[in-house]
């Protein structure tokens, strides 16, 4: 197995701040250069600035893969290839998307992107820690403190790569210094080896990072987020007692709670006509208001800075209604807005969904049976099922769109139920606020943050703690601190269990948390995979026993020639 060092490198040199991390240095046998006028890894964060750029780098590179399709982004992985959903444009095997794990093969792209990303941003993250680690405490603002913030944050960043990877594809090599040169003898170590360095990592990530409303600049990271990846790591490690601690001190110890009040820019604008606090959560520039102390850790758009981004969530989530064709008397279905004195075909507040993001009937409807009216996360303004035809021309126009209303019956029910029309979840759009492509209403592409951690699931991680300690009251009381925000019914002692806590997730952080960490890590992912994921094509994703891992990408295997690097079983 070879991490493709050198590959890498030379994808990257086209950014100077980025290549830093990663061009080999020579052997000392073949050239002992000095840098002096010149940037190298050797001489770059020796300075504040330096490793500010660095560490900008690293968030940079976790943004773009965090949105990603193919890499570990939770845009894709959130839903696909488990209880969640599936690729309702094209439900079947064989595509990009995770609809079947007949397609997780060893040479399969998601697999090795997945697996790349992970190691270059490990890498990355251990080319600071080493470079800065040996800089004069005297050049950082703070001096020792200031310089271990830098190495406090890349820790946080090398701990969070892992994350991922040891969930998906088990006993990894250990990296704590970066690769400097080409090296084809790496090792898998056990799975119990990596979630160790993750601890050590996220200690001292929760000692020397600044508090929360301390850090330099929104999106930072702060002592918040690594006590919640340490107790999340706990629970890997089936210490619950400490997962518990962990969690405490992120619920105890600072300000963070949950928002119970409107706030934010959707005050006297709710596009849908009525709205709440969820609602509120996901408004464009509310993740980062001071009076926002659910927001614990929010990916940076920065859509007017030059090198900011854009993100596909409204591209990804949500049915392809303007292709419904005609009414049922014959009429074009959705006309749309009007620009440059056509119809475009599309609305400004629904935007410009794939249905590549559909949900299970578990997402849409079985796990709000028992509030359906009451929960506000399942309003019409927070999950809209209902949908309308556009078209004064027709008799139905601005009625409720109805499949059995067409005589003969259209010809593809399937595709009507999982890529016309199903419900959104508006978390994903941004109603009437799209910068981009008028002529298709955003083109799928908002500007708004994303929480990549909110405080809401620290406290279904502890509640998750104390349901493995047996202590089912704590865990009560945990989320109904969730459910009473929403409205919904209290969850009794006698009543909570497992599966009733992975239906919370759902119900509260549906495309927010990865859900295929969750379910490996309660080891429920066979179980509620075939239970749940209702593709019409792929029934339970064919998954089997040995999908609970993914395989490791072939081309790394094949190029580690020096040492044994098993593939997982099964693949």
């Amino acid at each position: 197995m070879n991490i493709n060092i050198k590959k890498l490198a030379i994808k990257s040199l086209v950014v100077a701040a980025i290549a830093l991390f990663i061009f080999p240095s020579c052997s000392e046998d073949i050239l002992d250069e000095k840098p002096i006028d010149f940037l190298s890894p050797d001489n770059a964060y020796l300075t504040e600035a330096g490793a500010f750029q660095g560490i900008t780098a690293i968030h940079d590179r976790v943004r773009s893969a965090y949105y990603s399709f193919g890499e570990f982004g939770v845009m894709n992985w959130a839903t696909h290839g488990s209880d969640l959903g599936y690729n309702g444009e094209t439900p079947g095997p064989g595509g990009s998307y995770l609809n079947s794990y007949n397609d997780m093969t060893p040479v399969w792209r998601n697999v090795i992107a997945t697996w790349n990303v992970g190691f270059e941003i490990i890498q990355w993250s251990n080319v600071l820690i080493d470079k800065v680690g040996i800089a004069d405490p005297d050049v950082f603002v703070g001096g020792e403190a200031g310089k271990n913030k830098y190495i406090a944050e890349a820790r946080f960043f090398r701990a969070f790569a892992y994350r991922y990877l040891v969930s998906t594809y088990g006993d990894l090599p250990l990296l704590t210094e970066p690769i400097n040169s080409a090296k084809a003898d790496f090792v898998r170590n056990p799975v119990a080896d990596i979630h160790d360095l993750m601890v050590e990592d996220f200690k001292f990530a929760a000692a020397n990072l600044p508090k929360p409303g301390e850090e330099d600049a929104p999106g930072r990271i702060t002592q918040g987020p690594a006590w919640h990846y340490l107790a999340e790591t706990y629970l890997e490690q089936d210490e619950f007692e400490l997962a518990a601690e962990a969690a405490t001190s992120v619920i105890d110890g600072y300000d963070y709670d949950l928002m119970t009040s409107r706030f934010g820019t959707k005050l006297g604008n709710d596009v849908w006509g009525s709205g709440d606090v969820f609602l509120d959560l996901f408004g464009f520039g509310n993740h980062n208001l001071t009076e926002n102390k659910e927001s614990m850790w929010a990916i940076q758009v920065e859509p007017f800075l030059i090198g900011g981004g854009q993100i596909a969530s409204a591209y990804i989530f949500g049915p392809r209604y303007f292709d419904i064709g005609l009414t049922p008397d014959g009429k074009k279905g959705f006309q749309g807005e009007m620009f440059n004195g056509l119809y475009t075909g599309y609305s400004d507040s629904l935007g410009r969904p794939t249905a590549n993001g559909r949900g299970t009937s578990l997402v849409y409807y079985d796990v709000w049976k028992n509030d359906w009216d009451n929960d506000i996360r399942n309003a019409e303004h927070n999950l809209k099922r209902n949908f309308y035809y556009d078209n004064p021309e027709s008799a139905y126009d601005k009625k409720k769109i109805d499949f059995s209303l067409y005589d003969p019956a259209r010809p593809d029910p399937m595709a009507d139920s999982t890529k016309i029309i199903f419900p959104i979840h508006i978390k994903f759009t941004d109603a009437l606020n799209y910068f981009l492509q008028p002529n298709r209403s955003g083109g799928g592409i908002t500007h708004k943050d994303w929480y990549a951690l909110r405080f809401a699931e620290t406290l279904l991680i502890r509640a998750e703690a104390y349901l493995e300690l047996g202590n089912n009251s704590l865990a009560a009381a945990d989320v109904n601190r969730v459910r009473d925000r929403s409205n919904a019914t209290p969850v009794s002692a006698s009543e909570i269990d497992m599966d009733f806590l992975l239906d919370e997730r759902v119900r509260e952080l549906y495309g927010e948390e990865w859900r295929l960490i969750v379910l490996r890590r309660t080891g429920m992912l066979l179980e509620r995979v075939r239970k749940y994921n209702d593709n019409p094509l792929v029934p339970g994703a064919n998954i089997a026993e040995h999908n609970f891992r993914w395989p490791i990408p072939q081309e790394q295997i094949d190029l580690n020639v020096d040492a044994d690097f098993p593939q997982n079983p099964g693949y």
